[in-house]
């Protein structure tokens, strides 16, 4: 049942849930502090979306940017700091993070509301493995009781597609891949090897990590290494990983790319993957190919959902209750 204006104005979090909210995020930044990670802000509205065929970038108008033909130029409210922090990265050569609201279309549910926390950081030198410990070090911090019983796994994706579905995602046929997504309820016919395995992830795989653990998952297929390097030691794995908590995806890893020159050509793989599904193309952000052209500095970077952190700190069930006002009701 929807309610009108006047009967929601109450926010959806109780007092003490924006206390710990604010509890929380002073750890955080207690925590970056003690490791002498510069804090930064960078700009919610930006000029470059990503290409990313999963993630739906807002746009926005200001009535008064215009181009050469003086067409009103269109803007977009940023789905992570990533690109901005990464230009910082290549200028000024040192750890950053950053705590910022994000936007992305067509997500609203139990963990999902279109406008959410980020907690995002760069450490220079850095390997997957080092972030990792840091990451869990964190996550340990913020959950607090919720967090000090849970031990730490760590699956590759393949072991986690092994002991979950039995199949390996590498080597295993398309067919096995469309039968076992089919029998967990999957609809579309014409999904490529990538969707299905994005499915079988999201529907099978995941809700069933980090019951009673910290579960990182590493070694994604390189079809879906984003802005990670690919492993030297085995190509067709990326060094990418997530993490996993109560079956909930809690935070995204990246080795990242220096490459100026692979960045273009999977921002082009990308906008052929949005032809393909019929969504818009996304130019190329020409200022984030400039600074690796410049040379990005060797570094690895996550991004940790702060909301859902809260609520596994919190017990809550749905994302609500820890949002003052959801994008329905702000």
């Amino acid at each position: 049942m929807t309610m009108s204006p006047g009967e929601d104005w109450r926010p959806s979090a109780t007092l003490e849930a924006l206390r710990e909210r604010a509890a929380l995020l002073a750890r955080a930044r207690e925590f970056f502090a003690a490791r002498s990670v510069l804090e930064v802000d960078t700009p919610l509205i930006v000029n470059s979306p990503v290409s990313d065929v999963h993630i739906a970038s807002a746009t926005v108008g200001l009535g008064g940017e215009r181009g050469a033909a003086g067409a009103e130029v269109p803007l977009f409210l940023h789905t992570s700091p990533e690109y901005a922090m990464k230009r910082l990265l290549a200028a000024h050569r040192r750890d950053i993070y950053q705590i910022c609201h994000v936007v992305r279309g067509n997500e609203r549910g139990r963990l999902h509301n279109p406008e959410f926390t980020l907690i995002e950081w760069y450490r220079l030198g850095f390997t997957l493995t080092a972030l990792m410990d840091e990451v869990e070090t964190l996550v340990r911090i913020l959950l607090g009781p919720a967090g000090a019983a849970r031990r730490s796994e760590h699956l590759s994706y393949r072991e986690a597609f092994v002991r979950e579905l039995a199949l390996d995602p590498f080597t295993a046929a398309e067919a096995e891949l469309l039968e076992a997504a089919r029998r967990l309820g999957l609809k579309s016919p014409g999904a490529n090897r990538d969707e299905l395995l994005e499915f079988l992830m999201g529907v099978r795989v995941g809700p069933r990590l980090g019951h009673g653990a910290l579960t990182f998952i590493h070694g994604y297929p390189a079809t879906q290494a984003a802005l990670a390097r690919l492993d030297p030691a085995d190509p067709r794995a990326a060094l990418r990983f997530e993490l996993y908590c109560d079956g909930v995806e809690l935070a995204n890893g990246f080795h990242e790319l220096q490459s100026a020159a692979e960045q273009r050509a999977r921002f082009e793989r990308d906008n052929a993957e949005r032809q393909r599904t019929r969504q818009p193309v996304r130019p190329p952000d020409e200022r984030l190919l400039a600074a690796l052209s410049s040379g990005l500095p060797d570094c690895s970077g996550v991004a940790l959902g702060f909301d859902r952190t809260l609520m596994l700190a919190l017990g809550a069930k749905h994302i609500d209750a820890v949002l003052a006002f959801p994008t329905g009701r702000a």
